[in-house]
């Protein structure tokens, strides 16, 4: 198969049909190499026109303090007071922006996902 640039939903569905015949192929073929090939093609396409955004940073919390085994005494220590930290958590109050660089340095939530906007 001739590989060429994905520039429409059709060439996308085209590539991703071939790439699941060849998904198997071993690096250093000829089919390993369009493997390869088509999985940047791919990438780059879902890239610019499936654009995966940050998480709600309230969700992000929740999620890193599940997998902390944190609960919200333990969020309070970050965020001030155990009333805060329920506010926060049930979105009827803002992050601060000391709240965002404790949060991140805390938790390694990055900075990025906690300064986006949330209802």
């Amino acid at each position: 198969m001739t590989i060429k640039p994905i520039k429409n939903e059709k060439n996308y569905l085209e590539a991703f049909e071939r790439l699941e015949l060849i998904f198997d192929s071993k690096k250093g073929t000829a089919e390993g190499d369009e493997l390869e090939i088509l999985g940047i093609l791919i990438e780059k396409y879902e890239d610019e026109h499936f654009p995966v955004g940050f998480p709600d940073p309230i969700e992000a919390i929740k999620y890193r303090m599940e997998q902390m085994g944190y609960t919200q005494t333990d969020l309070a220590k970050f965020v001030g007071l155990k009333s805060r930290a329920s506010e926060i958590l049930n979105k009827k109050r803002k992050l601060t922006l000391e709240m965002i660089r404790t949060l991140h340095d805390s938790l390694k939530i990055p900075t990025e996902v906690l300064i986006q906007p949330y209802k």
